[in-house]
Parts: C-alpha cells; sequence; structure tokens
C-alpha cells in the first residue's frame, strides 16, 4: 500500500497483501485518524471511490491493486435537538423524571447517533433538564445500552443532577434488571467481581482484566460487581435477576460473557445469533435480552425513598413463551418466575 494525504483527500493503493481485505478494514488500518463508523459515513455520502467509482459498501473484499480516493469533509457539529417522540413515562416530580426507554433507542447523541434520543425526545416534551459539562446529554446522570430496555432516571435541574449524581457514585442506588443468558447456570445465586476497561484488541467492546493480551495493555481497568439469581432455567438457557453494584459500561454483558454464558441476542460478546432447542430453531430476538426492571432512589431534595419499576416488555415475554414451546414446558411457568415483574 502506498499513499499521499492532503486536509481533505486521501489516495491509497491496495496492494497484493491486501486481497480478500474487506474495504472499510482497509481504511481505517491505513487512515488512523477515521473509526470504521467514520468510514462508513465516508461510503454512504459517495465520498470513498475505487479506481474512479464511487464505491457501494464498506463490505467489499480487495482483490489487490486497487487505487482509493477518499474526500473527508468535517462532520457538522453535533447537537442536541428537539424531536417530537412517544416517551412512556414511569414516574416524575419537580426534580426528575424516569422514563421506561425502549430496545433501539440511544440515550444521547454522538457519531453515528444524531437523531431518535432520548435526549431528543424529552427535550422534545419541552422538558426542563439539568445543565451537564456535555452539551449532548442534559439531564443524564447516567446510561442504559442503546439495545437495553428499562428505567432510566433524568434529573431536571443542577441540584437534582448533582445529588443523584453522588448517589450512583456512592452506590445508593439499586439498580435491578433481568437477563436470559445461554446456558445452564449451575449455581441459583452468584456474584461476579471482575475489573472492567477497554478491550485492547477490540476497541469497541469492553472486557474483564486478564493476565496476558497478547502483548496489549487494558487501559484504566475499574472494579466491579454483578450478584445475580436464578429465576428459572428454561432449556438452553437461564433467566436471572441481576443486581448492579457498580455501573461500567456493558457490565452485565461483560461479566456474564465472562463466565461463558452470554446475554442473549448479544452477539458482541459471544452470543449465537439464533437459540436452538433440540431440532427447533428460535428466531433471532433482534436485541439484547436485558432489561432494566427497577430502580430505587432517595428524592434528591426531600430524600424519600422512590422505587420505579419498567414493565416486562412484550417481546421479551413472548421469546421466553416460544423457548418453553420448544422445550415442552407450560408457559405458566414463566409467568410464575417473572412474578413481580410483569
Amino acid at each position: 500500500m502506498s499513499s499521499s494525504a492532503s486536509a481533505t483527500h486521501r489516495e491509497l493503493l491496495a496492494s497484493a497483501s491486501d486481497s480478500g481485505a474487506r474495504l472499510d478494514r482497509f481504511i481505517a488500518s491505513h487512515c488512523p485518524e477515521l473509526s470504521r463508523t467514520r468510514v462508513q459515513e465516508l461510503i454512504v455520502s459517495g465520498l470513498v471511490q475505487i479506481n474512479g467509482h464511487a464505491a457501494k459498501k464498506g463490505s467489499l473484499h480487495l482483490h489487490g491493486g486497487e487505487k482509493i480516493t477518499l474526500e473527508i469533509i468535517e462532520r457538522p457539529p453535533i447537537r442536541a435537538e428537539a424531536e417530537s417522540i412517544p416517551l412512556e413515562v414511569l414516574y416524575e416530580d419537580e426534580d426528575v423524571i424516569a422514563i421506561n426507554k425502549p430496545s433501539g433507542m440511544t440515550v444521547h447523541a454522538g457519531a453515528g447517533a444524531i437523531s431518535g434520543t432520548l435526549v431528543n425526545a424529552l427535550l422534545g416534551r419541552g422538558q426542563s433538564l439539568s445543565q451537564s459539562a456535555d452539551p449532548l446529554r442534559p439531564g443524564i446522570v447516567h446510561r442504559l445500552d442503546k439495545e437495553t430496555s428499562g428505567v432510566i432516571l433524568v434529573a431536571k435541574n443542577d441540584a437534582a443532577h448533582a445529588k443523584l449524581g453522588e448517589a450512583f457514585r456512592q452506590r445508593k442506588v439499586k439498580k435491578i434488571y433481568i437477563a436470559l443468558v445461554q446456558g445452564q447456570l449451575k449455581e441459583k445465586t452468584g456474584r461476579i467481581e471482575l475489573a472492567i476497561g477497554r478491550d485492547p484488541i477490540h476497541r469497541t467492546r469492553m472486557a474483564v482484566e486478564r493476565k496476558a493480551w497478547h502483548g496489549a495493555a487494558m487501559t484504566n481497568p475499574r472494579a466491579a460487581r454483578t450478584d445475580w439469581r436464578s429465576l428459572a432455567t428454561i432449556a438452553t438457557a437461564t433467566l436471572v435477576e441481576v443486581q448492579l453494584h457498580t455501573g461500567r459500561t456493558h457490565q452485565i454483558r461483560v461479566h456474564f460473557s465472562a463466565l461463558k454464558h452470554p446475554v442473549v441476542g448479544d452477539t458482541l460478546y459471544g452470543a449465537a445469533s439464533q437459540l436452538r432447542v433440540e431440532k427447533t430453531e428460535l428466531a433471532p430476538l433482534g436485541r439484547n435480552f436485558l432489561h432494566a426492571a427497577k430502580l430505587g432512589f432517595a428524592q434528591p431534595r426531600t430524600g424519600e425513598w422512590i422505587d420505579v419499576r419498567a414493565p416486562f416488555p412484550r417481546e421479551l415475554h413472548d421469546f421466553l413463551k416460544k423457548l418453553s414451546a420448544a422445550s415442552g414446558e407450560p408457559p405458566t411457568r414463566i409467568d410464575a418466575a417473572l412474578a413481580g415483574y410483569l
């Protein structure tokens, strides 16, 4: 590969050794200033050409010898914009609002996610929000992953934001999740205490700290604790109630993946794309089976303890029923296991 560069123009030449490489990965590896998400944006915008013709998709495999040109334009500044998006309010007072975030909704704007966010939806309902140091995150004191549904708490003013932020840091907020994980857990209860940091090899993932990383060092691993109890074993999976005592990025997903029991649907952390029960292959869930079911906190102004519950999503309930049917188990067992969450 050879290249010449300017502020906005890049030229790359694929060599014979690049044969078989994906276009987006090839560009990202030779243009370290560009993430693969950014490369995909340039391709979709028609700003990447192969031998003078616009590249159609990043998954294209190179043959070697191609001349690849990029026109790199600056992204317009990302802003939190008000949008008319319906929200399910679970609790609200003059200081806080708790929302039942649906799976697929990003909490706040960032690279690759500008519209359809929770913050945009809150602004769209004329909601007053606390002002954090990051203008893209007004009101946001904690986050849920895009594919995770359930309770998320938002601060309406700076005083509430400060109190809630401290409560999260001091682990005084009670966070209960429901997850379905692959395989049958041997114990009825357990505790996972494994430090979590950025995966030094796959930078889009988090990972538990290990003694050896093939020469790569994990940056800033932080202590993390996850407690769990089994609610039911259903065919080739286990339904668990999870309590988070820390709030690391992807914590539940990373911890159960480290146990070799990844969250169902979470292919990023090793889950199968489809669950199989004997000869029956269930249709893909289309999301991670992870739901923030309950959140308890002290009202920041009065100190009164408040418990908020997010109803169990229908698509997850239906998936459990299909899993039970495939294994020949009565569906009533699912409702019994989820007593207090439906």
